[in-house]
């Protein structure tokens, strides 16, 4: 069934995931860093009609696979060929097919409408595993934008019940935006226990899907299985793109992220099914660095869930991951790394910067970023705004994770540890997704699929279930 629900007027704002302006190698990338990466928007999930775009997709890919690199390259629009100079993509694609063998045949090709961008997505088989390439067309026909990322098969966890919750899609309208959302809701008649599910940065959809993992998904299918209702929604970010603000140049986190996550928690309370004074928010990575201050002042939020939330600024975070990927290997940092380290640290310090006004623009992550947003997160300070809060807050965190450190942990643990409505855990094996595995973590391992460990999802119900106290 689906529903469109309307409420909720306010601005909105978004923010890119990393995937440079330009290709964006995500199957080795994906995830690779919190903050925001600005980039072309991958594809909305409406079909387009219109075969041309895959048609030249599918050119595109036959391009790639014959080594004329060149041909591709004439055909970059203005932003590309400036992001991409000659030489780089055939290194990205050698690169590729280092990491998954050679080029096979191609699955098949998917075309969808973008704002004003064609963007074709178009599974290619390789030795070793299917690749999605996604390719966004200008309207002039131009390449806009080429990413690569590992082809998403998804299989529910063994601990999600099917049988034991329903499923429906509707509409989340925040003022003029609108965004599909999935409802997840036990069976039986309720009132139930419910939250809403807040992403991390990048243009996530709504299972906030990361290769072949869904986080969200598996969290809305564990939770409804244990008695909890879930709501998840494709981020502003995906569908809207830079049009997420009606000007790009004054984007903030409330466009991103914030506003949208309390239209949807006003939307949930009013669900009949739903207990209106149980509605808690879930945020994930960014989701929960911003959690405390979607909670702050909104009366419909009974509680916060801060999955891997980081405590520390944005452009400090970037730096320390470039710096822990650069150094992974046990080797000294390559000449290519250094340079990346140099980049961050140089983007971290204009961020800082007291001269760094409204209009400008900072170059972070590969792309282009306005001022607004980091002027606008420097009045912030999640720990504080939490120290506000008199509702319950649960806060998790994965001993391997390299994108939100346990140092993170660290930080919400000492300010916030002695209070009785916060409850902390640390989980020893787990990654920045909530993944369990045995080796340090590296952005390939978001390539293999896994789920949310069945711990953690159980920790959450328990928690929401006895009203954000800790279960005896």
């Amino acid at each position: 069934m689906n529903r469109a629900v309307h409420h909720w007027n306010g601005t909105s704002h978004r923010w890119f995931r990393l995937a440079l302006t330009g290709l964006g190698v995500a199957f080795t990338s994906a995830a690779a860093f919190v903050g925001p990466a600005f980039a072309q928007s991958p594809a909305s999930t409406s079909t387009s009609t219109s075969s041309a775009p895959e048609t030249a997709g599918r050119k595109l890919v036959e391009q790639l696979a014959a080594g004329q690199f060149e041909k591709v390259e004439s055909a970059y629009d203005s932003t590309m060929a400036t992001t991409m100079p000659p030489g780089k993509l055939a290194h990205a694609w050698a690169a590729l097919v280092e990491q998954v063998g050679t080029f096979q045949s191609i699955v098949e090709t998917k075309a969808a409408k973008r704002g004003g961008y064609d963007v074709v997505t178009v599974s290619v088989k390789f030795q070793d595993t299917t690749i999605d390439t996604q390719v966004s067309y200008s309207a002039d026909g131009k390449i806009a934008g080429l990413y690569f990322r590992p082809h998403v098969v998804w299989a529910r966890p063994l601990y999600a019940k099917p049988d034991s919750f329903t499923e429906e899609t509707l509409t989340i309208v925040n003022g003029k935006f609108e965004l599909p959302a999935t409802l997840t809701v036990p069976k039986g008649d309720g009132p139930f226990p419910a939250v809403v599910l807040v992403h991390g940065s990048g243009p996530n959809d709504a299972d906030e899907t990361i290769g072949p993992n869904k986080p969200f998904k598996d969290l809305a299918w564990g939770l409804a299985s244990r008695g909890v209702a879930v709501l998840r929604y494709a981020k502003r970010t995906l569908k809207y793109g830079a049009q997420s603000n009606d000007d790009p140049s004054k984007l903030t986190v409330d466009d991103e992220t914030m506003s949208d996550a309390r239209a949807a928690a006003l939307v949930f309370a009013k669900e009949s099914k739903i207990d209106p004074a149980r509605v808690f928010v879930l945020g994930h990575s960014l989701g929960g660095y911003l959690a405390p201050r979607i909670a702050l002042g909104d009366t419909e939020i009974a509680g916060i869930v801060i999955l891997a939330g980081n405590t520390r600024p944005i452009e400090q975070l970037a730096v320390d991951q470039i710096r822990y990927l650069a150094g992974a290997n046990g080797n000294p940092p390559s000449e290519e790394a250094v340079k990346q380290i140099a980049a961050a640290e140089e983007a971290k310090k204009k961020i800082e910067s007291p001269n760094l006004k409204p209009g400008d623009t900072v170059s972070f992550l590969g792309g282009n970023s306005p001022a607004s947003y980091w002027l606008d997160l420097r009045g912030y300070h999640p720990l504080e705004t939490a120290a506000q809060l008199k509702i319950p807050i649960l806060i998790l965190q994965g001993g391997r994770d390299y994108q939100v450190a346990p140092a993170n942990f660290d930080d919400w643990k000492k300010a916030l540890g002695g209070r009785t409505n916060v409850t902390l855990k640390l989980y020893p094996d787990l990654n920045h997704l909530f993944i369990a595995g045995s080796e340090p973590s590296l952005p390939a391992e978001y390539s293999r699929a896994g789920h949310v460990q069945e711990d953690v999802v159980g920790d959450i119900a328990a928690w929401i279930s006895a009203g954000g106290k800790p279960p005896k």
